[in-house]
């Protein structure tokens, strides 16, 4: 049985322009840049995340796909997309996994490591991207 080796780097991005911070509405966009260090192509099938707010509400959010794909990544290939979420507080975290699985038919979990968003993330290159 092979190893699977995926690397998962974000970059969280407060969004203030599509922000209310008076009606408790703080939008945030993330780029998640995944990196198969495996020694065996695989692909990601579907994302589960845990998003979590500074008053402890957290939603679960499971889907198939990553932004609308299902990404085969050969050993060494990188997949890059962009997405968002809107909290209701300031601050919040955001973590989970994503499901692959091999060309033998083994499925494994990557797991998304945990990042914060912060609305004081005001500088970056995302900063005009408009979420619909």
């Amino acid at each position: 049985m092979p190893s699977y080796d995926f690397l998962v780097q974000v970059q969280p991005e407060y969004l203030p322009e599509q922000s209310d911070p008076s009606a408790g509405q703080y939008a945030f966009a993330y780029t998640i840049t995944i990196t198969n260090r495996s020694a065996v192509p695989a692909q990601l099938i579907a994302r589960h995340w845990l998003v979590s707010d500074a008053q402890g509400h957290t939603e679960e959010v499971r889907g198939l796909g990553l932004v609308g794909q299902q990404p085969l990544l050969a050993p060494g290939e990188t997949f890059r997309y962009t997405s968002g979420c809107h909290l209701r507080t300031a601050s919040g975290t955001m973590h989970g996994s994503y499901l692959g699985v091999s060309d033998q038919g083994e499925v494994f979990a990557v797991p998304i490591p945990l990042f914060v968003l912060e609305a004081s993330m005001d500088d970056g290159p995302l900063r005009e991207r408009v979420l619909h």
